[in-house]
């Protein structure tokens, strides 16, 4: 009885076995429908080929859920998860996999905008580092690359001791037009908004332009090439200035088709603080968004891209004073004339800054080998400034500047075997008001002008290890202004006999005048990159670039609030010219690697400020600047080290030094950086939650080469008019900063990852002042700074 029992029960278990047997079968096509034979389709531990109508069948699958992968040449492959209970009929469309030039480089393994130049990168990982900061603070990490500043907020990059309009700033393809009115304003960017960051150092990227004397900062924004959909999250929170920042973007991508990106960012931050007091007035607040949305065909892709930057800036108090007493005692003794107690507000004086940026772009493929790009951006930047002024007046804006731009731009590439070939045009027109509701004289008047520029680069692959570029670029430029003029600032300048013909009226003590100024120039560009065996790169390039005289240094006549001084333009500055050479040695061991970058920069007509003494107005006492011209030499080294000392340990050294010559006066050129030298030492353990630590140690040497531009003044000393010299020429002190950062991630939801970073900025709280801040004849610099920041990648 026990036998039938236990053989009725094997039957039964077979029976259950055998009906949990199913059979899977399908078609396999691509998106037009048409069959591909031959594609694998695996599902569980079983293996199927299609046939040439792209039929297949799967027997014996049994119940439950199953793997299944589709693959075929040339394809996207799909992986998913299916429940199986009874038979199925599985059917599945296969998207192309294609491959363009701007995704894979098919000539070189690094895909570069110029191949005698040795580009330096700072990827998402580093810009994420710096959410709550500048781009002029992010770019510090890259040895030669310093930074201009005016006080704690305003900071702008200095590529090899050039800054201003010789480092233009390329966002996302659109040269940033935010540059025009002076070279203390820093880039109207969110740094959130960056994945990738390149830096040229030297005019050689000429599909860009031709002015960039000191080098490009090149911004890339992420893109997504595949279908998938992700975010991620950024809070930071600072103690000095109280601050608070939050940066959330979301992207959405497909190789072909649809995708977009959005992001989102606000920083709000309190007064700064220094190791002994309040720099009162010096909080911020920003506002910004950018987003697009692109098509991707087979041919073709489409973008939309917009980009809105608003931002408060607070100007520190104490650089504005009311006599020249009170601004000698600031300059002299060391100490702000206001402190006040912590604040969040934000009084006069101070900047607000809206920044809007709307382009559209084309890019057709002929072939593998060929693309056109037909790109249109606009650029509207809205600066008011103001003033510490009286009554309603305090609520007036004493600057109120619009400046527009619309900028188009055509560009072919072709490669043609070992040759490569870039050529392209663009067009830019632009129109500044300033509007004269200020009741102030505007620091920069109206004017309008257009811009037209045509290129060519082409380079050559002698063969796998030597590659030879150069490049040549034409632009013309016509500027046509509004301006009016003192009588005696323009006999004083001895305008009369050089430009009498720019007189249009007669004004009792000025003349209306409409300056127009016209330019031809041409830039080029030459250079090879070498490999050697045992990975040795030699990239040697020679470039001449030439820049026009910008509205600010033809056009200046008033207060500039965010430097809190009077600044001086000239009708008679000619148009700049720079050839400079340079030649980066790169060897790479198996755990250790070296880059040294020597360079000389002959610069014919440079363009400077130089202080020459104070002015009282009826808003108080401000130290005079005017732009002058000479000719320069700047020549000198950036080096950079990395050091794998093992799994674990890793140590890098950047060093880089400058020297500016004036060659004309045979003295030393003013604003030139210090020596630098950074080192940094790290440790990650992936196992402890991907740990990590790092250490960093920042030297800034002083600056011995300077000229002497101290003059003499009046002040009241003992109820006595009394001739006193200022010291505004000697640089300060040379200083060593410590500072600290550390992470850990580990995951949260449903794949998410969360990274908690804690760092400490001059942890020894070191008090200094920068020669590169313009404020820092008012007040120290910031002290110790402790920042907790969450970042969550979903």
């Amino acid at each position: 009885m026990l036998k039938k029992k236990y053989l009725i029960f094997c039957l039964l278990l077979f029976n259950v076995y055998l009906f949990s047997q199913n059979t899977i079968s399908g078609k396999i096509n691509n998106q037009e429908n048409i069959p591909l034979e031959g594609s694998h389709i695996h599902i569980g531990k079983k293996t199927a080929t299609s046939d040439a109508l792209g039929n297949y069948i799967i027997k014996n699958v049994t119940n439950g859920k199953v793997k299944v992968h589709v693959s075929y040449i040339g394809y996207q492959s799909i992986d998913t998860l299916v429940g199986l209970y009874n038979d199925l009929v599985l059917n599945f469309k296969l998207k192309e996999l294609t491959l363009r030039l701007n995704e894979i480089n098919i000539i070189q393994s690094r895909n570069t905008i110029n191949k005698s130049v040795l580009e330096q990168k700072i990827k998402t990982e580093t810009i994420e580092k710096y959410s709550s900061q500048s781009l002029g603070d992010v770019l510090k990490e890259i040895a030669g690359v310093t930074a201009l500043k005016t006080g704690s907020t305003i900071v702008k990059p200095v590529i090899n001791g050039l800054y201003g309009n010789r480092v233009p700033v390329i966002n996302n393809n659109i040269r940033m037009e935010d540059q025009q009115w002076g070279s203390e304003h820093s880039p109207s960017f969110d740094i959130n908004a960056a994945a990738k960051i390149t830096v040229i150092k030297g005019a050689s990227g000429l599909q860009f332009g031709g002015d960039a004397v000191g080098g490009l900062v090149i911004i890339e924004p992420i893109t997504v090439k595949k279908d998938t959909l992700f975010g991620k999250t950024i809070l930071n929170f600072d103690s000095n200035g109280r601050a608070g920042s939050l940066s959330s973007s979301i992207h959405k991508g497909k190789l072909l088709g649809w995708s977009w990106n959005a992001l989102g960012t606000f920083k709000y931050l309190g007064d700064r603080e220094t190791p002994n007091y309040v720099l009162s007035n010096s909080g911020n607040r920003e506002v910004n968004f950018s987003g697009d949305m692109k098509y991707s065909n087979k041919k073709y892709d489409f973008t939309g891209y917009y980009s809105y930057y608003n931002a408060q800036i607070g100007i520190l108090r104490a650089s504005h004073t009311g006599n020249a007493n009170d601004l000698y005692n600031s300059i002299n003794n060391m100490i702000p004339s206001v402190v006040k107690d912590f604040t969040y507000n934000i009084e006069n004086p101070k900047q607000e800054v809206k920044h809007h940026i709307l382009k559209a772009n084309y890019n057709y493929y002929f072939d593998e080998t060929a693309s056109l790009a037909i790109q249109y951006a606009f650029q509207f930047n809205k600066r008011l400034e103001f003033d510490v002024r009286r009554g309603k007046n305090n609520d007036r804006p004493a600057l109120d500047l619009d400046l527009k731009t619309h900028a188009v731009n055509i560009d072919y590439k072709k490669n043609v075997h070992d040759w490569s070939i870039k050529s392209g045009a663009n067009t830019v027109l632009q129109d500044n008001f300033a509007n004269p509701s200020t009741g102030i004289r505007p620091l920069i008047p109206s004017y309008s002008k257009i811009d037209v520029g045509l290129y060519s680069i082409v380079s050559h692959n002698f063969s796998d290890s030597f590659t030879l570029e150069t490049g040549l670029r034409y632009d013309f430029s016509k500027i046509d202004a509004t301006k009016f003029y003192f009588k005696s600032l323009w006999d004083e300048k001895g305008y009369n006999s050089n430009f009498a013909d720019f007189v249009a009226g007669d004004y009792a003590n000025q003349w209306l005048t409409k300056p127009t100024f016209t330019f031809h120039n041409i830039s080029s560009s030459i250079g090879f990159h070498k490999v050697f065996e045992n990975d040795l790169n030699w990239y040697t390039n020679l470039s001449y670039a030439a820049r026009n005289p910008n509205p600010s240094e033809l056009f200046s006549d008033g207060l500039h609030h965010s430097l809190a001084v009077i600044e001086l333009g000239d009708l008679a500055l000619d148009k700049e010219t720079s050839l400079k050479i340079s030649t980066t040695i790169q060897k790479k061991w198996n755990s250790f690697s070296v880059e040294i970058n020597p360079y000389v920069n002959a610069i014919q007509n440079y363009m400077f400020l130089r202080p020459i003494g104070f002015e009282t107005t009826i808003r108080g006492a401000f130290p005079v600047w005017q732009y002058e011209q000479t000719n320069a030499r700047l020549a000198g080294i950036d080096t950079q080290t990395n050091w794998k000392i093992n799994s674990h340990w890793n140590h890098s050294l950047a060093f880089a030094y400058v020297n500016g010559k004036d060659l004309t006066q045979n003295i030393p050129l003013i604003d030139i950086s210090p020596f630098t030298a950074n080192t940094k030492i790290q440790y990650s353990n992936v196992k402890w939650n991907h740990f990590l630590i790092e250490v960093k140690g920042e030297l800034v040497g002083q600056q011995k080469q300077f000229p002497n531009n101290n003059y003499t003044t009046n002040i009241i000393v003992n109820n006595v008019l009394t001739p006193i010299e200022v010291d505004i020429s000697t640089p300060p002190a040379s200083y060593e900063l410590l500072h600290m950062y550390s992470e850990v991630k580990f995951k949260t939801f449903h794949k998410a990852i969360t990274t908690l970073a804690f760092s400490v900025q001059n942890i020894l709280n070191t008090t200094y002042r920068d020669y590169l801040n313009r404020q820092r004849f008012f007040a120290d610099e910031m002290g110790r700074n402790f920042q907790i920041q969450l970042k969550i990648n979903y």
